[in-house]
This record gives C-alpha cells, structure tokens and sequence, in this order.
C-alpha cells in the first residue's frame, strides 16, 4: 500500500472510530461503572470486533452479508437483540458508586468483559456493510491483499484505541462527579436507553443502505 493511500485511509479510519455508535456506548458504560484502567479492558474487545469485520471481508464472507436478504437479516437481528438486552441490563443496574463495586458487585471476567464488547462490533452488519463500501476504494488490486488488509486492520485497531480511550476516559472522569444514588441511577439508565437506541437505529437499517 503507497503511502498516500494510506494517509488517505488513516484519515478515513479517524472518522469511523469516531462517528458514535454502540462501540463508543460500551467504551462511555465501560468507563462509568468500572473506572477508566479496567474499563479500556472493552475497547479490546471492540477491536477485536473491528478485525472480524475486516476478516470477513477479506476472505468475502462480507460481500455475502451485502448481497443476501437472508444472511443479513440473521445477523442483524442477532445484533439488534444482543444491544437491547445490554440496554436492559445497564438500565437496571444498581446504583452503586465505582468505590463499592468491588466489594459489593464484583465486575465482570476480563473474557466476558472482552468478548460482550466483540459482539457489539462483530455482529453489526451494518459495519460490514460500510465497511465494504469503503475498504476496496484503498486496496491495490494488482498487489496482495493480505498485507493490505493486516495494514487495514491495524489502522483500524490503532484508531479506535485512541478513541475509545477518549471515551472510556471521559465517562470515568464524569463518574467522580458523581455521588449520589440518583444521579448513578440516572447515569445508568442514559446509557441503558443509549443502548436500546443503538439496537433501534440497527433494526431499522437495511441492506445496501
């Protein structure tokens, strides 16, 4: 991959990492109710979900999902069900303040915390889709693809560990502000709903869209 093409979709990368979305509402949640050290364990995750996509683009399994009502509608619904669940579960979490949840509500496995935060981005078709709209316009047909797909995928990675360190950063800081009861329960049920919206907004999106 020439270096200006590269530049070209470092550029590109930022925007994807950025644009909100599910991701950076599990990096926000992850930095609320767990603090920013062990709640950027998600972003991992994240990524991880990001390199499935591009993996699955790769070896054109992503082209399937693009051009297959069925296959689409699977895995969309599977997304949709798994975001609204999450929402259901951050809405109804107690309110506990980040200087108890050890003691009290222990967190989550470093794997589950890990692979709940891979489903989120590798079960979004959506992503899929985008993604292969995009990925292509940067890929020398003439040169392997294998090398340019791990350059992809890194990029991708290093983005969105940026980002969502910026994310998971900001919910832990806004977390010290908070103290009360309510305002936790409050906080709770924004990022509950935020995910329930993120499955809404995913249940309305269709192929080739």
């Amino acid at each position: 991959m020439d270096l200006s093409v590269w530049l070209a979709f470092f550029a590109a990368a930022w925007a994807i990492s950025l644009s909100p979305g599910a991701g950076a509402v599990a990096a926000m949640s992850a930095g609320l109710n767990l603090g920013f050290r062990r709640g950027y364990v998600t972003t991992f995750g994240l990524v991880a979900g990001i390199w499935t996509q591009v993996a699955l683009i790769g070896v054109g399994l992503g082209a399937v999902v693009a051009t297959s009502a069925t296959a689409f509608a699977v895995i969309k619904w599977i997304g949709v069900s798994y975001l609204v669940w999450l929402g259901i579960q951050q809405w109804r979490a107690p309110a506990r303040p980040l200087a108890t949840r050890d003691a009290d509500a222990p967190p989550p496995t470093l794997g589950r915390q890990i692979g709940r935060a891979w489903v989120i981005n590798a079960l979004n078709p959506k992503g899929t889709v985008f993604l292969l709209a995009v990925v292509p316009q940067f890929l020398d047909l003439a040169q392997p693809l294998a090398p340019q797909y791990l350059i992809i995928a890194a990029t991708l990675g290093f983005t969105d560990l940026v980002v969502m360190a910026g994310y998971t950063a900001l919910a832990a800081r806004l977390l010290r502000t908070l103290r009360s009861e309510r305002h936790l329960k409050a906080m709770n049920r924004v990022f509950g709903a935020c995910f329930m919206l993120a499955g809404s907004l995913l249940a309305l999106v269709r192929r080739g869209t």
